[in-house]
């Protein structure tokens, strides 16, 4: 053991003859030594008396020095433009010796581009999938024969409701089959949703097991026959306790209270969204100083400050029910957030009482930077972390395989130390293009902002989300216009 500590400590690495540096050996020794030393500081036994060794905190700063300046020869030109990928979880890339893909969990990719599709995903009938899952079955009843199985998000288009539990569907491959109701709703654009309601005006369903149906409007008349739970009748004249219907080629009454509003559930397809976002970015020395200036003049004018996972929750809530963005509200974003500011625009946020959406450049996340600690000091202050990049190059000067490897490096890194979902990426210098955009989608994004100056945008914009680039020079008066449209 202390012949290994002695060629850890004191090895001379010979003149460099090749481009490969030795100092990656100094660290492995290092390693292997430290874990030597630690393991016989265990418990001894008494044949062998615990020896003792003291380690200072330069020997400590020592070791991470050495290690640090092997991996950042091995890794030159990283933001620089001549990207080296730091992360390496996966498999292989075709093309790229020794360089792997970074793992990520992808499963939200076709669900975030169902949440872009604008009017498009509207139509005729047309239903979405609002469980986890649903079974779609032979016949309308639980215990039909299994035909298959829909995630949430799917589309089918209604045939026929054959009661209000049960709806008879095709799917978009042909096939046909029933599933229940209440796991599917109607996606509606904005302006047709009134139309759409009228639609089914007037329909009522059995809300109990089954309802007499009589002759007269008497309990002691002359029954008829039933009509069965959840069975859809429009009945020709309803009062307050008897409701006339067409039963079997004839008319009957049946009680009003057992009949319930027949309405299926629906979803407001919002398209246009009137949400200036104003984007700081901390290139420019002294912009937290008048930030709080232009924090106060919103607050003036009435205005509501969110970030940008604010309005990632109303666009997941609009998948189930129909809510609206509140008027005279804004996205507040702040880039080129890095270990130097980092507390800055912490203390500026909170001591303005607001929130907003802070852009890392990931490769700043670790113990010489944006430490973890800090990380879930942000988080616990209520502030949203996304992506910034990974070495802030611009996006559109890379290739494919440094686009994918940018984009989802950090993306990885983020999720892993905040342990929640990234879904947005602010392209460095507001460099965006459909390449860009198409990767931003594979790599599992949502949202990704530009810099293009515009108060509204669609669904169809969700990857190039404009945003107006606020400067030092700028007066509360300013950011006012900006925000409404002057």
């Amino acid at each position: 053991m202390h012949y290994l500590i002695f060629l850890a400590t004191m090895y001379c690495p010979p003149p460099r003859r090749h481009t490969m540096s030795t100092r990656p050996l100094v660290a492995f020794l290092l390693v292997a030594s430290f874990g030597i030393l630690f393991a016989g500081c265990g418990t001894s036994t008494p044949e062998q008396p615990e020896e003792e060794f003291n380690f200072t905190e330069e020997d400590v700063a020592r070791f991470r020095e050495l290690a640090r300046d092997a991996q950042e020869e091995i890794e030159q030109g990283v933001g620089t433009g001549t990207f080296v990928p730091r992360l390496s979880d996966g498999e292989e890339v075709e093309g790229v010796e020794g360089v792997e893909a970074p793992v990520l969990d992808l499963s939200n990719v076709k669900r975030f581009e169902s949440l872009r599709a604008g009017p498009a995903a509207t139509g005729d009938n047309l239903y979405r999938v609002t469980n986890v899952f649903l079974n779609v079955r032979s016949e309308p009843r639980v215990t039909a024969a299994f035909v298959t199985r829909l995630d949430e998000g799917n589309m089918v288009k209604v045939l026929d409701f054959v009661n209000a539990a049960w709806a008879q569907v095709r799917l978009m491959d042909g096939m046909e089959g029933y599933v229940a109701t209440r796991y599917i709703a109607k996606i509606v654009p904005e302006d047709r949703m009134a139309e759409e309601k009228q639609s089914f005006e007037g329909l009522y369903f059995v809300d109990f097991g089954f309802l007499n149906v009589r002759k007269e409007p008497d309990v002691q008349g002359e029954k008829l026959g039933e009509l069965q739970g959840q069975e859809i009748v429009r009945p020709l004249h309803v009062d307050e306790v008897w409701a006339r219907v067409p039963f079997n080629g004839e008319e009957g009454y049946v009680a009003r209270e057992y009949l319930t509003p027949f309405l299926p559930t629906f979803l407001v397809r919002q398209d246009k969204y009137l949400l200036p976002v104003l984007h700081y970015r901390l290139n420019q020395e002294g912009l937290l100083d008048v930030l709080p200036q232009h924090i106060a003049s919103l607050r003036s004018a009435g205005y509501t400050i969110v970030s940008l996972s604010d309005f990632y929750d109303l666009v997941l809530k609009q998948e189930q029910r129909d809510v609206r963005l509140e008027p005279n509200t804004v996205i507040l974003a702040i880039s080129d957030v890095s270990p130097e500011n980092i507390t800055d625009v912490s203390d500026a946020l909170l001591a303005s009482n607001v929130t907003a959406t802070l852009f890392v450049t990931s490769q700043y996340l670790g113990l010489d930077g944006i430490t973890e600690r800090q990380v879930q000091s942000l988080l616990a202050n209520g502030f949203d972390l996304q992506s910034g990049g990974h070495t802030g190059d611009d996006l559109r000067s890379l290739t494919n395989f440094q686009l994918e490897l940018e984009l989802k490096q950090s993306r990885r890194l983020l999720e892993k130390q905040t342990g929640k979902d990234v879904f947005v990426v602010a392209y460095p210098w507001g460099g965006v293009n459909e390449r860009v955009m198409e990767h931003a989608s594979d790599s599992g994004y949502l949202f990704g902002l530009s810099s293009a100056p515009q108060r509204t945008f669609s669904r169809s914009d969700f990857l190039q989300l404009p945003s107006f680039l606020v400067s030092v020079s700028m007066s509360g008066e300013d950011v006012l216009a900006f925000v409404e449209g002057e």
